[in-house]
C-alpha cells in the first residue's frame, strides 16, 4: 500500500512520519498503528491519482487499515470507482491550487461526513502545526447508492446490511 509514493516531506519512498510517536516507518506500518490506535487517516495526491492502480485490492487496503478518504486534484475513473465499493470517499479539491495549502504535519477533519449529501461539498478544516487553520472545500461524485455504501464500510457491508433486513 502506497510503497511506491513519494513523501512530500521527506523525499523519501515507503517512509512516512507517524504522528502518534514521530518516528519514520514505512506507510503500512503507520497505518496499522493508527488502525491499532483508532486514529482514521486521509491521503493527500496530485493528479490522475490511482492511474495503473486500477485493481480492487488498492483501494481495499487502505479502508481495511483505517483510511477514511483520498483527497486529490483528479482520480484515474476506475479507481475512484473503486474506492466507492471499498468504502473510501474519493474527494477533489474544489480549487486545485488548495493541494499546496496543506503541509504533511497538517491535521486534516472532514466535517459533515454522517450527513454526506450526493453534489454537496464536503468541508474541509486543515489545522497547521504552528496553530493557524484554514477551510476548503472538497468535492465528490457519489450517488445515494455510494453514499450507503461509504456509511455501512463498503458495498458489501451494504448488501449485508440489506440482506438482514429481508
Amino acid at each position: 500500500m502506497f510503497i511506491g509514493a513519494i513523501n512530500e516531506e521527506n523525499g523519501q519512498m515507503n517512509v512516512v512520519k507517524n504522528r502518534l510517536t514521530g518516528e519514520w516507518d514505512t506507510v503500512p506500518n503507520v497505518a496499522r498503528h493508527y488502525k491499532a490506535n483508532k486514529l482514521n487517516w486521509v491521503v493527500i495526491g496530485e493528479d490522475n491519482y490511482g492511474e495503473g492502480s486500477s485493481r480492487e485490492h488498492a483501494a481495499l487496503e487502505p479502508r481495511h487499515l483505517g483510511g477514511r478518504a483520498i483527497i486529490v486534484k483528479s482520480f484515474a475513473r476506475i479507481h475512484e470507482t473503486n474506492l466507492k465499493k471499498q468504502g473510501l470517499l474519493p474527494l477533489t479539491f474544489s480549487d486545485p491550487n488548495d493541494y499546496h495549502k496543506i503541509r504533511p504535519s497538517d491535521k486534516i477533519s472532514l466535517i459533515g461526513l454522517e450527513d454526506l449529501l450526493p453534489s454537496e461539498p464536503v468541508e474541509c478544516h486543515i489545522k497547521h502545526k504552528d496553530g493557524g487553520t484554514i477551510q476548503i472545500k472538497l468535492n465528490h461524485s457519489m450517488n445515494d447508492l455510494q453514499i450507503s455504501w461509504f456509511s455501512a464500510g463498503s458495498a458489501l457491508n451494504k448488501m449485508k446490511e440489506d440482506s438482514k433486513k429481508r
